[in-house]
């Protein structure tokens, strides 16, 4: 799904692909647990503000935690880059109980693609603030 996203991307110029169902879409880079490599996705940031971003730990509704997750779960000093900018350097935060139950509500009903997900496994999907550094 990224290998086509960051096709569309490039191919319009920057034009579309920075923006998906309204909410913009970040490109993070976490470092590999394993390898020490650096490793980039692209996600959409449900809830954004101020420099700061929330994206949802989804795989789609899978019953694993995507790799991006377990990476900054293991080191949460990543870099964000927004709409093509620069990266920018920003540390990994997963929300706690009480900043989900206060989230997830809002974020699953303006995006129900997200509330698809959680219904689709039994774990809980978490969410994860990207905040500016310092």
């Amino acid at each position: 799904m990224n290998a086509g996203h960051r096709l569309l991307i490039k191919l319009t110029g920057g034009k579309v692909g920075y923006s998906a169902m309204g909410m913009p879409v970040v490109e993070l880079t976490t470092t590999g647990r394993r390898s020490g490599e650096p490793r980039t996705v692209l996600l959409t940031a449900p809830t954004h503000g101020d420099g700061r971003y929330v994206v949802v730990a989804s795989r789609g509704g899978d019953d694993r935690h995507p790799a991006w997750f377990l990476n900054l779960r293991a080191n949460p000093d990543v870099e964000v880059a927004v709409g093509g900018g620069d990266r920018v350097p920003m540390r990994a935060r997963i929300a706690d109980p009480g900043e989900r139950a206060e989230l997830w509500p809002r974020i699953a009903t303006e995006y129900r693609n997200y509330a698809g997900y959680q219904r689709s496994t039994e774990r809980e999907i978490p969410l994860v603030h990207l905040e500016p550094r310092g």
